[in-house]
């Protein structure tokens, strides 16, 4: 299962852009121990990489049992993460400090969802 973004996959962001603001929806399922992993990881990113790029955690809590789902659709956590533009978001997973942190987010992570959100129009 995928857990984190591929070269193509950035490409392919970063060119359906429509501009601005972009908030990430994360879905995930942790690996056995994962919890402490995926939580050093946090911390690092909060400390160092979000304040970088500009980035601000909006929602972050674990999931509970589904009220609506498939089988299998249930995740441990959700995060909602807002980045100024998917060109921060992508400078900041190319950064080479951001490659060394992120195996941490590796090896907490059996599964997991990254999506762009973008703001319905007020219309």
């Amino acid at each position: 299962m995928a857990v984190d973004p591929r070269g193509e996959d950035l490409k392919n962001f970063l060119r359906s852009d429509p501009g601005g603001p972009v908030v990430m929806l994360n879905l995930l399922r942790f690996a056995d121990g994962g919890r402490e992993s995926y939580a050093e990881y946090a911390r690092v990113l909060r400390e160092t990489f979000m304040p970088r790029y500009g980035a601000k955690v909006l929602y972050a809590g674990d999931g509970n049992d589904a009220l609506v789902a498939e089988e299998g659709q249930q995740w441990d956590a959700v995060l909602l993460v807002r980045y100024p533009s998917r060109e921060a978001f992508s400078r900041m997973v190319a950064d080479p400090e951001y490659q060394r942190v992120t195996r941490l987010r590796t090896a907490a992570l059996r599964e997991a969802v990254l999506q762009p959100t973008r703001p319905w129009s007020a219309s």
